[in-house]
């Protein structure tokens, strides 16, 4: 019994794909891209996480993938098969149409990924010009809410406010948020340089840990940073101290040296030479 168990063993092995050189390799590359392309999709979900609908959605798809695949393949369901490969093409597609600003954002992410920093020196004017307004509205004590984008989409907070959509720029966010201006309640999204709306409505944080003597400016601050990674900038309008929120951490009562050192850390961008 024994010598039989034995022989068994040895004509599997040697039968056994993993005595292939070649065929160990092809194992050890698939599934090296099974695991970046999990790796692609759950960092893309969570970047997303500002969205409940795309995380939502985007798990949905994840799952019924792999029940259809398990179905397909353990109960050979022929049928199913074919239905699967019609409208997979069609699930592709739509997936691409409902995610197709998260996409953007991390394509432009991508190509400001630390590996082509040696070949491509950022040039973001969005340092330079938003610290240009606050560094006068905070003399001036003129209350401000800046959003700036990173990898979650801000454009369902944008959609609620007014269309700006124009080239960061001080002047113009000094302007926006001045006491009499119309469009100075509500917050600004900030996007690769560019203003896109202002007078946003931000979520409030319900942390029930938060202090409650914060305004409504710190707490949409704090709120947004909580449900997206965004860097949100506020200008005190009683003080005009400054704080961001990061992270759903708000950091109080920083110095304009300071802030700039956390915009160009967080947003990547190398100060000029």
């Amino acid at each position: 019994m024994l010598a039989t168990c034995r022989a068994a063993v040895v004509t599997a092995l040697a039968d056994s794909p993993l005595r292939d050189p070649i065929a160990l390799l092809k194992i050890a590359i698939e599934v090296t891209v099974f695991a970046v392309l999990i790796y692609i999709a759950l960092r893309f979900l969570r970047e997303t996480r500002g969205s409940g609908v795309v995380r939502g959605l985007g798990l949905l798809l994840l799952s019924g993938v792999v029940v259809f695949v398990i179905l397909i393949r353990v109960l050979d369901l022929d049928r199913l098969a074919l239905l699967f490969e019609a409208i997979a093409q069609s699930v592709v597609i739509g997936a691409v149409v409902v995610f197709h600003p998260e996409i953007r954002r991390a394509i432009t992410h991508l190509g400001e990924a630390p590996i082509f920093g040696r070949f491509f020196r950022p040039d973001s004017k969005i340092a330079v010009q938003v610290l240009r307004a606050i560094e006068r509205m905070s003399k001036e004590r003129h209350g401000a809410l800046i959003a700036i984008e990173r990898e979650a989409s801000l454009s369902e907070y944008a959609s609620s406010g007014i269309p700006i959509d124009a080239e960061v720029n001080s002047y113009l966010l000094e302007s926006i948020f001045f006491p009499k201006s119309a469009l100075h309640d509500g917050g600004v999204v900030v996007r690769d340089d560019r203003i896109l709306a202002a007078s946003c409505l931000f979520p409030l944080s319900q942390n029930p840990e938060v202090d409650k003597r914060l305004g409504t400016r710190h707490r949409a601050a704090l709120g947004l940073s909580e449900e997206t990674d965004a860097l949100v900038v506020v200008v005190s309008e009683e003080t005009g101290k400054l704080s961001t929120a990061v992270g759903g951490k708000l950091n109080f009562d920083l110095t304009l040296t300071q802030l700039e050192a956390q915009l160009r850390e967080i947003l990547g961008i190398k100060a000029a030479a």
